[in-house]
């Protein structure tokens, strides 16, 4: 059986793993990755609008991994209308990096459960065999924050290098186009961040785990035996 210690320490970690899952899963669902200020180029161009004019063709985007939302504003008042990625509008963005995001999280979300298994048995028991000790728990979590990683760098290439927000602006707009004043990461990406600081910190937990404290021992007090207590 393992030590009070290590016990706490497992469970502490198989409750983050537990929370990483629940934050990705959150994240996924959430249409609150990216925001930003749209503007209308081809109306404020029409109109020849100056800077106090341009705020009737100032917009808003929003969107996530699947889904999304905007307000067009071409001079003439806002008109919401919500849009989703697939499977039209995925065709028009890089489609092989947003599938990638996806997989990504996908594969982050099941090395999280493992995780969460794994912490779960070091906190009963030792195991026999070390792949299923701490080496083990350290392997699916290493795994786990590595893939959210990569799924976070990947959208950030996906937004600044493949203008992503931009596209997605402009998708369907036969009349206007669409310029991108200023782009903000939002909740559900930072969630992500924080998914893979959980596995960063479970990987800690588990190092800890492994370190052997001296015990502290009591030091006994000699009894001198003499041959007159011997004698009574």
């Amino acid at each position: 059986m393992p030590g009070c210690f290590k016990k706490t320490l497992f469970a502490l970690a198989s409750l983050i793993s537990f929370a990483s899952f629940i934050l990705i899963v959150v994240a996924m669902g959430t249409p609150k990755w990216m925001t930003g200020k749209i503007l209308c180029k081809t109306g404020a161009d029409l109109v020849n609008a100056t800077d106090p004019e341009l705020v009737k063709f100032i917009g808003e985007i929003y969107y996530g991994l699947f889904r999304g939302g905007k307000i067009r504003q071409c001079g003439l008042g806002g008109r919401r209308s919500k849009f989703t990625i697939f499977p039209h509008m995925v065709k028009k963005l890089n489609t092989g990096l947003h599938v990638m995001i996806i997989m990504f999280l996908c594969v982050a979300i099941f090395f999280s459960l493992v995780s969460f298994g794994f912490c779960i048995l070091n906190a009963i028991k030792v195991p026999y065999r070390a792949i299923n000790g701490p080496a083990g728990a350290c392997l699916w979590n290493f795994l786990a924050g590595g893939f959210v990683v990569l799924a976070v760098t990947s959208f950030m290439a996906a937004v600044k290098l493949h203008h992503l927000t931009e596209r997605i602006a402009n998708f369907r707009e036969n009349v206007f186009q669409f310029v991108i004043l200023e782009e903000c990461f939002e909740d559900c990406f930072w969630i992500c961040v924080a998914s893979a600081t959980a596995h960063a910190v479970n990987l800690l937990l588990i190092a800890i785990s492994g370190i052997h404290f001296p015990k502290v021992k009591t030091k006994t007090e000699e009894v001198n035996v003499t041959a007159e207590d011997i004698m009574y």
